[in-house]
């Protein structure tokens, strides 16, 4: 993992990395319960190990899927998936949908402490984010990224049943969280595109996603009409996503976009032109910041300035840090940035 590695260079353990890297405190607040890479299981699935082979593993985790790893070892690396929970109709019905009910009395068990610091975070000026799994996201986490394409064609009802249940809870939840605070924003984690586009057509996304997005934003919206307060749209997928941003836009009203990966050919100067109305987040490469500081200042003089001048640009790496970025380049990375936000 990345900080393994800054620890290994000589990163100090015990500093605050907020500080040292001189970010900013959060400006929102999230409010939780309805997942991000996985759905909000209540209960979990049993984390066990499944098979044993020699130096590997497969392993249940608690979203229901079969996941080889390395014996003992369960971070560092990127998962593989061999299995996942939902097969067919019986399978989804009898060991997953259940999982999803929002009535379970356990999933509001805190609401109250949460919602008072809910509040105490508004009162002091920050966003209030809900956070959610995002349609295509939840059916991958369910069924696979191989076996829900042909689910699309082969079983529609079964993917119309997940979206629904999908709906109701994250509706639900969403409902009771807004009987407490105003939201500011929906952030749905999505993933839906890799670096060749779209991993589904924009036909399937119209049909299997839109219509419970639209269902799930426009009730989000009317629950505090009264309030006046505009609720923003924010969609995070890696890959190119330049043929979804008007899908999105005028599908769900999307208003902000993240993170811009660099290597599937996003470029934020240029995406920031052709569409001023978006809110932007990501777009720095993070395989430049693997290499000298003057590489990397001349790459951020092509960035920094003009998004500066446009304006609605957080610069942060378009994924996750590598560990071949050293904790030096990424702190002269991130002075780079307070200067020009100076």
């Amino acid at each position: 993992m990345c900080l393994d590695a800054w620890h290994e260079q000589g990163l100090p353990r015990d500093v605050d990395l907020d500080e040292f890297f001189m970010f900013d405190e959060p400006g929102y607040h999230e409010l939780g319960q309805l997942g991000w890479c996985e759905a909000a299981f209540e209960p979990l699935f049993e984390e066990k190990v499944l098979e044993d082979r020699g130096e590997h593993e497969v392993v249940q985790d608690t979203a229901g899927r079969g996941v080889l790893f390395f014996k003992g070892k369960r971070q560092g690396f990127m998962p593989e998936y061999i299995d996942h929970p939902v097969k067919d109709m019986k399978t989804w019905q009898e060991n997953v949908k259940w999982r999803l009910d929002p009535t379970v009395a356990v999933r509001y068990t805190d609401l109250e402490n949460r919602m008072d610091e809910a509040k105490a975070t508004a009162d002091k000026g920050l966003m209030i984010q809900q956070n959610i799994i995002g349609g295509y996201m939840f059916l991958r986490s369910l069924m696979g990224p191989e076996d829900i394409m042909y689910v699309f064609y082969d079983n529609p009802e079964l993917v119309h049943d997940c979206m629904k249940t999908w709906l109701v809870l994250a509706d639900s939840v969403l409902a009771k969280h807004q009987e407490y605070i105003a939201i500011d924003e929906m952030f749905f984690g999505e993933d839906i595109c890799y670096n060749h586009g779209p991993l589904i057509s924009p036909d399937m996304i119209k049909e299997f996603l839109f219509p419970y997005y639209q269902q799930l934003i426009n009730n989000a919206k009317a629950r505090q009409a009264k309030d006046g307060r505009k609720i923003y749209i924010q969609l995070d997928t890696d890959g190119d996503c330049r043929p979804v941003i008007d899908l999105y836009r005028e599908g769900i009203g999307m208003d902000i976009l993240s993170p811009f990966e660099v290597a599937s050919g996003c470029n934020v100067v240029e995406l920031g032109k052709q569409y001023p109305w978006i809110i932007m987040s990501g777009g720095i490469d993070k395989r430049v910041l693997a290499e000298d500081t003057d590489t990397i200042d001349r790459y951020l003089d092509g960035i920094l300035p003009a998004m500066r001048k446009r304006g609605g640009y957080i610069p942060t790496c378009d994924h996750g840090v590598p560990p071949e970025v050293s904790w030096q380049n990424y702190l002269h990375y991130r002075k780079r940035c307070v200067e020009y936000g100076s």
